[in-house]
């Protein structure tokens, strides 16, 4: 009987110096999970240098399937010396720690539950330290019952691009690591049952910054420009190396500024723009927006939240950045929020911002962060049908680009797109564009450029309730918190909390008042300090929340840590 058997859920962290290849590593074994038939979720934490530090990733393999992070670690993979002070708090005595004897030898014995193999030895025969990590890739494949051919397959889908070579040494690496995995199991010195399924083969394998953009394509977008910035950055990445395909210009831009008037520039000639940042660069085009809500020219806004002020943490995942949406820009005009927390909403909440933003003529945001970004798990395939809404006109020669309407939405033309002529100004504008200091017509166009908020608020996404519609207690999360929420919830088994799930911030929708007053209690989870999302909703309802849980620490809320809070909050 194993010493150390694992159950039908195995939290695997693999933790070693950035440069090390710790995602390469994550690639081949989620790949190769998912492929046998696991389900599998993975998410990463770095720190923001190229090399030295200690970063680490944690993938989950379970029967059933799973889309959030756990503090628990079953299976630490050592690759550095500096990997379990790292991740210290989270290993208990339960936690199997398997790296290189060279790595673990300074370890007290009788405090630790470890395994030594010989990862570096074995690299150093294969050519060279850099094929460690393949080995430590095959190693924990063996474990987890991958066939080999699955695993050879994955590295040369991975290593293809460096030539036939390098293919044929890492695959005789990671079959070492293969050696060392089957050691280990027959020596019995570890056990892993978790049930394969066979329909996981054919589902998808999605990242949240795959997921928003393939619904960003789905949406019609055809220019994107941008200024690389984390978390954002993969997602110009996934655009730019999806351009030709379908037909899109991607720019990097000189800077924030310039990309967010660029992608303004685009919606006018009528092309369906967009741009990426994070809560710093998107500081930088605060005036943009208000260009945008004045001259009544759409822009899609992609915004991946890190931890601020300034620079702030620029690696690590926050919700600090709903105020800095909610109210960017001088004056008053509309906009719309949006904030998925799972792979299917970001799809069609992606795709729909295109078509909010392109019939309301305001700006949309769309709020990631860089744990939703970069979290991976398999999805069953859904819908990806491309809903694509027109609304540009054809203008005539009494063409007024601002036309005073009952709604609000003036009929947006475009240069070269009929007779008429297509006046913008930054500006206070008459009917026609051209810039006006007249009073009452100044009162007139904000009152039209409002009215199309109460046009917005009959669209605006309805809340998830998961649970029982008759609850004591609702739970209140948004974006990427939904994971790890739902899991709990499900953990507890407890008909009498239920989970509110806001995907879309702004404008509220009418009935957040009815499901919170309902409520006995309520408990709110969010990555920031103040509770943004609270605020708002007191703002906009009157309601206050009883219990905020906020986390600023750059770390994603666990599993754990919700089911800790909730049971102190319903017992208390």
């Amino acid at each position: 009987m194993s010493n150390n058997s694992l159950g039908n859920d195995v939290s695997i962290v693999l933790c070693g110096e950035a440069g090390q290849g710790i995602q390469t590593v994550e690639t081949i074994i989620v790949k190769a999970l998912k492929n046998s038939g696991y389900n599998v979720f993975s998410t990463k934490e770095y720190m923001s240098r190229v090399r030295g530090g200690e970063n680490s990733t944690e993938i989950r393999v379970a029967s059933k399937r799973v889309i959030s992070y756990v503090n628990r670690i079953d299976i630490l993979l050592a690759l550095s010396e500096g990997a379990v002070p790292h991740l210290e708090n989270r290993i208990t005595s339960k936690t199997l720690i398997i790296g290189d004897e060279m790595h673990l030898k300074s370890l007290p014995k009788e405090k630790y539950n470890f395994i030594g193999v010989k990862f570096l030895e074995k690299a150093k025969e294969m050519g060279g330290t850099i094929f460690s990590n393949v080995i430590a890739a095959g190693t924990i494949a063996c474990i987890l019952d991958v066939p080999k051919s699955i695993f050879e397959s994955i590295i040369t889908d991975i290593f293809t691009s460096k030539g036939q070579n390098i293919v044929e040494k890492d695959i005789a690496a990671g079959i070492k690591g293969y050696e060392i995995g089957k050691g280990l199991i027959d020596s019995g010195r570890i056990k892993v049952e978790i049930e394969k399924n066979s329909e996981v083969n054919d589902e998808l394998l999605l990242d949240g910054t795959v997921a928003v953009g393939l619904g960003c394509i789905a949406g019609g977008c055809k220019f994107m420009a941008s200024y690389p910035m984390t978390p954002s950055t993969p997602l110009q990445v996934f655009m730019a190396a999806n351009s030709k395909e379908f037909d899109m210009v991607f720019e990097q831009a000189e800077d924030e500024i310039a990309a967010i008037n660029m992608g303004l520039g685009g919606f006018y000639a009528g092309a369906r723009s967009m741009v990426a940042t994070s809560g710093s660069g998107f500081a930088l085009m605060e005036e943009a927006v208000g260009l945008s809500g004045m001259i009544e020219t759409p822009i899609v806004i992609y915004i991946g939240q890190r931890p601020g002020p300034a620079v702030g943490l620029p690696t690590r995942t926050s919700q600090e950045d709903l105020n800095l949406a909610l109210y960017s820009g001088p004056g008053e005009f509309p906009r719309i929020i949006f904030a998925p927390g799972n792979f299917e909403d970001a799809y069609e909440l992606s795709q729909k911002a295109f078509n909010l933003a392109d019939h309301y003529q305001t700006p949309v945001f769309i709020l990631s962060d860089q744990y939703f970004a970069d979290v991976f798990y398999n999805q069953p395939k859904f819908n990806m049908e491309s809903k694509i809404e027109e609304h540009i006109v054809k203008t005539n020669p009494d063409y007024e680009r601002y036309e005073i309407t009952d709604n609000g939405i003036s009929p947006r033309g475009i240069p070269g797109f009929g007779e008429g002529l297509v006046v913008v100004d930054s500006d206070e504008h008459d009917q026609m564009g051209h810039l006006t200091e007249n009073l009452d017509m100044r009162t007139d166009m904000v009152d039209k450029r409002l009215r199309k908020l109460k046009r917005i608020e009959m669209e605006t996404v309805p809340p998830d309730l998961l649970g029982n519609t008759e609850y004591e207690t609702l739970i209140i999360g948004w974006g990427s918190t939904y994971g790890p929420i739902k899991e709990a919830l499900s953990n507890l088994e407890d008909d009498k909390i239920s989970f509110l799930y806001f995907k879309q911030l702004y404008p509220l929708h009418h009935s957040t008042e009815k499901y919170l007053t309902q409520a006995e209690k309520t408990i709110i989870f969010e990555n920031n300090a103040q509770g943004q999302f609270s605020d708002l909703i007191k703002l906009k309802t009157g309601f206050e929340i009883e219990k905020k849980v906020l986390k600023y620490n750059g770390m994603p809320f666990s599993v754990e840590e919700i089911e800790n809070n909730l049971k102190a909050f319903t017992e208390g």
